[in-house]
């Protein structure tokens, strides 16, 4: 339950570390700390999958696993599977407020096998119990990426054909083969979970909860597409015969092509939505709390036919509504769930949402439009929903009042009765802080003043997303008295 509190919303990546992309070390803690000296009640991340073409956490390669490129180099030092040589002098990249995936993909990889071969003796036993508590996802897993890598990184409906249809004999041969880099690939799944689990630990000790994402839809080029074909709608020759996107809007005159594949719904629902609980409940193995993404999709969602070149052809289709829900919370209970319900909602999908009970989105940035009286305005938010001054799609508040036309920045110094002095950056926070919804979020970009060279993604663009990185020296004692100061003011 989620009551009057705030939190911050900066990913995993975005920490400070000599070694290129932030991880689950000992910055991780310090930002906890940071968050506990702040006031803040909650730290809010991006999914934390695997990432692969395009470096997006919401286009991943498993619906289960964790993302390696967070593992701790220094973490591994001390549990002697690496000796600091081994990393310490690597480019993982120079400039400290970027991340550079190409040189992390190359490098940290590289080290990562080092760490296996050091420790796949050591963990022996402790693998076998982390095999048998992930059954139902790691083995697939692993056989995925390992094959993955033995046709060169190709998606796998570019694989021969038996192992693309997995026929069993197929599957026996490559498991044989290819033995020792499945291991590899689970070792490094036994290592994210074990340090997550501590970092984790840490947070909720210190009286923080983790706000996790979940995407709607999986990729295309995933293990979960390639091991359980059958939940998704796809032809003989395993190709999407569907795919997801959004429609035509005043923000993308020819719509959103996503170009994951579309669920059968009618399929899972015979089986109970067995995947689907499965998903939720391994998810709070992660998180404290889930923030379902494109939620909306649920009650409607928009596909349009396999290989078109925009999102305009498609169609609306109903999705499982509350039915998939009904059966989550008969098989799991009650659960904390926030509903990311942005953009056009019908009265069917507001419906929807109300009758789940699920806390929705309300975003600052989208309040100000003069056309129109916006239900994103704070006078008009009840007390269940969460409110954010921008989410990691939407610029930061800085980079908004410089891009945005000038009517709407003015009806928003207007409304939220904002000055220089004060910082605009400060009073769009005001403004969420100050609000009736239950939480308030703010991404760190917003509380450091930052413009849009710190955003963190333009949706529908591929390449210059997801790099951004916190400086170690901006995290200050006098920022986290400033943060602190507010939530206190605003009783959060």
């Amino acid at each position: 339950m989620i009551t009057r509190s705030s939190g911050i919303l900066m990913h995993i990546t975005s920490l400070p570390s000599p070694y290129g992309i932030g991880t689950f070390g000992k910055e991780a803690y310090e930002f906890i700390d940071f968050l506990v000296k702040s006031g803040q009640k909650y730290w809010q991340l991006l999914p934390l999958g695997s990432t692969g073409y395009g470096d997006s956490p919401y286009q991943s390669f498993s619906a289960f696993a964790g993302n390696p490129y967070f593992i701790d180099f220094e973490s591994l030092e001390k549990d002697r599977l690496l000796k600091k040589e081994d990393y310490v002098d690597l480019d993982f990249g120079r400039d400290r407020e970027k991340v550079d995936f190409e040189k992390i993909f190359k490098n940290k990889m590289a080290v990562l096998r080092k760490a296996f071969e050091n420790g796949k003796e050591k963990y022996e036993e402790d693998m076998k119990g982390f095999k048998e508590e992930n059954k139902d996802w790691i083995n697939d897993y692993g056989l995925y990426m390992a094959v993955k890598n033995q046709f060169h990184l190709k998606p796998w409906q570019e694989w021969d054909e038996d192992i693309k249809l997995r026929k069993k004999e197929t599957i026996k041969h490559y498991e044989e083969i290819l033995k020792n880099e499945i291991n590899y690939w689970v070792f490094l799944q036994f290592l994210f979970f074990k340090q997550w689990k501590t970092l984790k630990k840490y947070a909720n000790e210190k009286g923080i909860r983790i706000i996790g994402d979940l995407p709607i839809y999986v990729a295309e080029d995933s293990a979960d597409t390639w091991a359980n074909s059958e939940i998704f709608l796809l032809d003989e020759e395993k190709k999407p015969i569907k795919v997801a996107g959004c429609p035509p809007d005043a923000f993308s005159v020819t719509g959103q092509l996503w170009g994951n594949p579309i669920y059968r719904w009618d399929f899972l629902e015979q089986t109970g939505y067995e995947w689907w609980i499965h998903r939720i409940k391994d998810s709070y193995k992660l998180y404290d709390i889930l923030r379902i993404d494109h939620f909306r999709g649920f009650e409607s969602f928009w596909q349009v036919p396999y290989g078109e070149e925009t999102a305009e052809n498609g169609e609306w289709v109903k999705g499982p509504g509350n039915n998939l829900f009904y059966a989550i919370q008969e098989a799991l209970g009650d659960i904390d769930i926030i509903a990311e319900d942005l953009g056009y909602l019908t009265q069917e999908v507001i419906e929807f949402r109300e009758e789940t009970g699920y806390p929705g989105m309300k975003v600052l940035q989208f309040a100000f439009d003069t056309r129109e009286e916006s239900d994103y305005l704070p006078h008009n938010y009840d007390k269940n929903c969460i409110v954010y001054t921008g989410t990691h799609d939407n610029d930061t508040v800085c980079g908004w009042f410089e891009n945005t036309k000038k009517s709407d920045v003015n009806f928003a110094i207007k409304y939220l009765k904002l000055n220089e002095e004060e910082g605009y950056h400060w009073g769009f926070i005001r403004g969420a802080w100050s609000s009736v919804g239950n939480l308030a979020v703010a991404q760190m970009q917003d509380f450091l003043g930052l413009g849009s060279e710190a955003r963190m993604n333009i949706p529908s663009t591929i390449g210059g997303n997801w790099q951004w990185r916190v400086k170690k020296e901006d995290l200050t004692d006098q920022l986290a008295e400033k943060i602190y100061k507010i939530t206190k003011l605003y009783g959060r």
